[in-house]
């Protein structure tokens, strides 16, 4: 007789065992299985075309279609130049990995103009079909500033404009020393407060990060206190002093008012005449307290 052995009865899987175990129907479970797996392979082609650019290419190409169908960069209208060069202001604006209208970058060329001293702002936008539109915010030179052996213009928060040469002076204040630059709107404030001496001032010096310097264009030189309320006080004070006896102009080197109770007076080189012999000496002046109250 001939045995017939029957195979062993193979246990279910784990996974099988977990199915059977979960209350819904295994339909449902596949189609579960069928949703995770489209999932990752779709998860996995977006990765992979990312990381091939994909997605940047196709708009390159679509940008590219319609600069060929004649949306494409063909003139740069620039408004608000009067002393930016307009030159480097065209060198960036088709400075452009495409020049297809819809791929400028004009935030870019934007935030690429803003590094020039001279634009304050710049707004740039699209004017269909082929110009690009650029309309610049200059800043407005306040002074020139002497450091390092160097003339530069700046506007009245200090930024550097452009060097100027000793031939070519413009008709500014010149302010003098190391941060002078960043102290223009204060020196412009400052000389509000004394409007009569703004057409005669030739330049100021920053002296120690601290107080002024004023030098006219008679030759004369004023000396300020520390403190903005007491260099005001002061400068109001030489202001009255100069209207009522035309302190300017007759040969003084220097005006001390650094001790805000009396100003010192130092002659210059030439010989004082018999008017002004009294006053054409070291000796101070006595000008009085400066009222704080005048500041205002």
């Amino acid at each position: 007789t001939v045995k017939t052995v029957k195979p062993a009865k193979r246990k279910p899987s784990m996974l099988a065992r977990f199915v059977t175990a979960i209350p819904v129907s295994a339909r449902t479970v596949e189609r579960a299985t069928t949703a995770i797996i489209l999932t990752v392979v779709v998860g996995g082609v977006a990765a992979i075309a990312v990381m091939l650019d994909v997605p940047h290419k196709v708009g390159m190409a679509a940008g590219d279609a319609v600069g060929r169908a004649g949306f494409s960069v063909k003139h740069v209208d620039i408004t608000g130049i009067d002393r930016m060069d307009r030159t480097s202001v065209y060198a960036v604006a088709l400075d452009q990995q495409s020049i297809a209208m819809p791929l400028v970058d004009l935030e870019g060329v934007r935030q690429k103009l803003l590094k020039y001293g001279w634009i304050a702002d710049a707004r740039v936008s699209r004017r269909l079909p082929d110009t690009l539109a650029i309309e610049i915010v200059e800043r407005k030179p306040a002074a020139v500033w002497q450091h390092s052996q160097q003339l530069t213009l700046v506007d009245a928060k200090g930024v550097a404009l452009e060097q100027v040469s000793l031939n070519a002076m413009p008709n500014l204040p010149l302010v003098i020393g190391p941060d002078a630059n960043v102290q223009a709107t204060a020196l412009t404030a400052l000389m509000d407060h004394a409007p009569q001496l703004k057409p005669v001032l030739d330049g100021a010096m920053w002296i120690g990060d601290r107080r002024w310097d004023l030098k006219f264009q008679s030759g004369e030189t004023l000396l300020l206190p520390e403190g903005e309320a007491a260099a005001v006080a002061a400068l109001k004070k030489f202001a009255e002093l100069d209207a009522a006896q035309r302190l300017l102009g007759r040969g003084m080197a220097r005006f001390d008012m650094r001790n805000p109770d009396q100003m010192a007076v130092l002659p210059g080189p030439k010989k004082a005449t018999a008017a002004t012999e009294d006053r054409a000496t070291d000796k101070p002046v006595k000008t009085g307290p400066l009222d704080p109250a005048q500041t205002t």
